[in-house]
């Protein structure tokens, strides 16, 4: 507790030389396909963000949990991520920093497009709406920190990412696309499974989202291995996590089960040492961490761990 309060008034003191924010807002943007963005998107900007400074975005993926054809049901659960008591909230409050939230659809009559976890068939899209999402988040960021300019909110070029479970998914999957536009990054929660940097295993082609194989074919450049190892990154699982998105049909192919069940583990845990091994292997080395007694859950001292993280990184 005592670390926390140490936190909280360190980040008082650094901003306290600045002009601020007076009050919570919440914002909603709506969608804008000629500036690229065919989804709404939720911009919080905490009380006491500092004015005139630059100062870093967060972003984090929405995450609903299940499908729904309903964007309201999306719109609600970014709605609640963004504002109420979510790790990304927890950050972009502590810290005094705007966060960002997508309100990506996930939709149930295209269950198998798992949008939130911007998997294989997402990047297969050529629906307008649906069609590079990644893309259609940096658009949202463009967006976002004109909007912030205008409230005298400077923000750096690059960004911080977060994610968990599903959005943890996808922000690793994005880092690999954009590693240029990432200041730091921290996800947890992500079933074990991390895109590996390398084109096969034991033999076996790996394509997206298992490994880069076919790379420059979706993405038209080569994966930026050198830019991609310079994030700084936080990566954790909770021991107990038995999460395993892996055996489900939205998350993965049957040829890419059998993969990754085959050659990285067939549980979360042992998959996610496996994980570890190849990064360091290809001389990637974030901080890992494996928490006891955790499962598919943060807790107030995970999250402050990751706090702790980001607010490094704002000093570097």
């Amino acid at each position: 507790m005592r670390s926390i309060f140490t936190l909280f008034f360190t980040v008082l003191h650094l901003i306290s030389t600045a002009q601020t924010t007076e009050k919570d807002s919440l914002i909603i943007v709506e969608k804008n396909p000629k500036k690229g963005f065919y989804s709404d998107y939720i911009l919080f900007i905490p009380k006491g963000t500092p004015q005139n400074k630059e100062i870093f975005l967060l972003v984090e993926p929405n995450n609903t949990g299940r499908t729904s054809d309903s964007i309201e049901v999306h719109k609600k659960y970014a709605i609640s991520l963004a504002s109420v008591s979510s790790v990304g909230n927890n950050i972009s409050t502590m810290l005094k920093i705007p966060l960002l939230v997508p309100i990506f659809p996930r939709s149930t009559s295209k269950e198998l497009t798992y949008t939130h976890a911007l998997d294989r068939d997402v990047m297969l899209e050529e629906t307008p709406e649906l069609k590079r999402l990644d893309l259609q988040l940096l658009e949202m960021i463009n967006d976002a920190k004109s909007r912030l300019n205008t409230l005298r909110i400077k923000v750096s070029p690059k960004f911080f990412m977060n994610g968990f479970s599903a959005s943890a998914t996808f922000t690793n999957r994005f880092s690999f696309i954009h590693p240029d536009k990432i200041k730091a990054l921290t996800i947890g929660g992500f079933n074990g499974k991390l895109l590996l940097p390398q084109k096969e295993i034991n033999d076996i082609e790996l394509d997206y989202p298992i490994g880069i194989n076919d790379f420059e074919e979706l993405f038209n450049h080569e994966f930026d291995l050198e830019t991609y190892k310079a994030i700084p990154q936080f990566i954790y699982m909770g021991k107990l996590d038995e999460n395993d998105a892996v055996q489900f049909d939205d998350a993965y192919s049957n040829a890419e089960r059998q993969i990754i069940n085959d050659n990285m583990g067939r549980n979360v845990y042992e998959r996610y040492l496996e994980c570890q091994r190849i990064y360091h292997k290809n001389n990637i080395n974030p901080m890992f961490k494996a928490y006891e007694n955790i499962g598919h859950w943060t807790t107030s001292d995970v999250n402050f761990e990751v706090i702790k993280f980001f607010f490094k990184q704002m000093q570097q």
